[in-house]
């Protein structure tokens, strides 16, 4: 087993814990993509288990949008999102800024609370998200979607083909 799968292993059983009723912010994140996994594990530790954050992995094959604020799995790899306690999903820039608000880190992304610097930082974002599965050497967009939807219909169907 390879250290990224024990990664992921590890994040989707502390995800559990993360659950609870107390979380003031859900972060959708990629647990398929090495980077947004060490941004993970950084805030993880700055949680430190008060369970502030939950860490939803829109990658596990169990996420479903209707839990998480109706955030589909093309969207939601599209662009970081979270969800608010109250059901409003935010996006971009914004998710850092809050995330590490929460976690008593505001001061890293304070300055992008300026309009023409959030909406530059906005612009940075969307420039990097575009180009992260190619910078971690994935497939595209297009391609992870399908074979999502090749694994979901396995799934339910309970019939697979072995390449």
């Amino acid at each position: 087993m390879s250290a990224s799968n024990i990664q992921s292993r590890e994040l989707t059983a502390n995800q559990q814990v993360s659950d609870s009723t107390s979380w003031k912010i859900k972060l959708l994140y990629d647990g398929e993509c090495p980077l947004c996994l060490r941004e993970v594990n950084f805030l993880r530790k700055q949680d430190a288990s008060r369970g502030l954050v939950a860490f939803v992995d829109i990658a596990d094959e169990n996420y479903t949008p209707e839990a998480h604020g109706g955030v589909d799995f093309e969207t939601a790899m599209g662009r970081i999102h979270a969800v608010m306690p109250d059901g409003k999903v935010i996006q971009n820039v914004e998710v850092f800024r809050r995330v590490y608000e929460t976690l008593g880190m505001g001061w890293v992304y304070a300055i992008t609370k300026l309009p023409v610097i959030g909406a530059f930082a906005d612009m940075l974002y969307g420039i990097w998200a575009d180009w992260r599965l190619r910078l971690t050497g994935r497939p595209d967009l297009a391609a992870i979607v399908a074979e999502r939807q090749k694994q979901l219909e396995c799934k339910t169907q309970g019939r697979c083909q072995i390449k």
